[in-house]
């Protein structure tokens, strides 16, 4: 059964933060003016953020669920659209407000949803798409006829100043070496709190463009593969992880690391870009999909830094698609993690940029332990 998404809807919470007020916002780190802040700005060319924390107290203003509620109900697939329509709700985040319960429980708390099926997704970058898949494949297998699924983030929570403990980058040349400034506080100076939701429904709308699902197709090499990003543990020498159940077993000197967002570098620059490279071509041969029926491509990336690499790792497996068919918002929205594609689509999708037939080609990376997602959507008329 073909499935359509019929609206897609973005919430950002309080005024842009440009690049000179993060600090004022997010606070010093001991204090201190970071050493990072302007290489790794000029490198992920980011302008604005949004912040769910009010500037003058520091408090928190939204909760994740909160913030995703929000993205929710600025849903409008059709004139008299209420939330209580909602047959199916799968929300995926990478920092939900609590260890259990799940994300979507909180969320339909906050709407105050009848009983319907609900799914939290977890994971970084892709929990936004798994529990997007999750929606797509319950509609498709006529378990229900319409579906919402959402990604969101509320990174800023523990990018503040009393949540983040720096480290010196005393021995680096920022300079000559930028992307050794990911090392530490590199997050700070991209996260960006946002939610995305997009309702789909198993036709089109009946005046509006809508966007027609093909297909989505993940691909893991986590097999392959060491753990890159990660939070709530510690990483051996040998790759090897200790997670926060086994206090006993981390040295003293990390223990006060132990939930701090954590990036291995070198294997993240060493992977990221052959990994992708590899999922692409997989998923363009099993869909035989060629570049020049991509109309738009829409890559989420963390930091500019990683674009001229993410387009020479398309060159490289025969699939390159030509920078005027790039979308992205990432130096006007931040990076958002699990709710940057919902943000970009959102964009897009009320640009009036799109026609008929034209079709998009969505990519979402995830370093935790390198899993990447491709999705085609295609353009269709009002009621096709």
């Amino acid at each position: 059964m073909s499935v359509f998404i019929q609206d897609v809807s973005a919430f950002m919470p309080n005024a842009p933060v440009d690049n000179d007020a993060i600090e004022t916002v997010l606070g010093k780190v001991h204090d201190l003016p970071s050493r990072t802040k302007k290489v790794v700005l000029r490198n992920n060319k980011i302008e604005r953020r949004y912040y769910a924390i009010d500037p003058t107290s520091g408090h928190l203003t939204h909760s994740n669920a909160q913030l995703t509620a929000e993205a929710i109900r600025r849903l409008k697939p059709y004139a008299d659209f209420k939330t209580d329509d909602i047959q199916c709700l799968c929300c995926g985040t990478t920092s939900p407000d609590l260890n259990f319960p799940g994300h979507a429980l909180m969320v339909m708390g906050e709407l105050g949803l009848p009983p319907i099926e609900a799914v939290s997704t977890s994971g970084i970058c892709l929990s936004g798409m798994t529990a997007l898949k999750f929606a797509y494949l319950n509609v498709a297998a006529g378990c229900s006829s319409n579906a919402v699924a959402t990604g969101s983030e509320l990174a800023s929570s523990y990018m503040r100043s009393a949540f983040f403990t720096g480290n010196g980058h005393s021995d680096v040349d920022l300079e000559k070496t930028p992307i050794r400034a990911f090392d530490a506080d590199f997050l700070r100076w991209m996260l960006s709190d946002g939610a995305g939701a997009v309702y789909m429904a198993d036709r089109p709308a009946p005046d509006r463009l809508s966007l027609r699902i093909e297909w989505i197709e993940h691909y893991a090499f986590s097999g392959e593969l060491e753990t890159c990003m990660y939070g709530g543990g510690v990483k051996g020498e040998n790759g090897a992880m200790t997670g926060w159940r086994r206090m006993e077993d981390i040295p003293a000197d990390q223990s006060r690391y132990l939930f701090n967002v954590r990036q291995d570098i070198k294997v993240l620059d060493k992977h990221i870009v052959p990994t992708m490279g590899r999922a692409l071509i997989s998923a363009a041969r099993k869909h035989r999909l060629s570049p020049e029926e991509v109309d738009w491509f829409l890559p989420h990336y963390s930091s500019a830094y990683f674009r001229p690499r993410f387009y020479e790792g398309m060159q490289q497996v025969g699939f390159e698609v030509p920078y005027d068919r790039w979308f992205t918002n990432l130096p006007t929205k931040g990076n958002t993690g699990s709710a940057a594609i919902f943000i970009i689509l959102e964009e897009l999708l009320h640009s009036d940029r799109l026609k008929e037939d034209q079709q998009l080609l969505c990519f979402i990376p995830e370093s935790g332990r390198f899993a990447h997602c491709f999705m085609l959507l295609r353009v269709v008329g009002p009621g096709k």
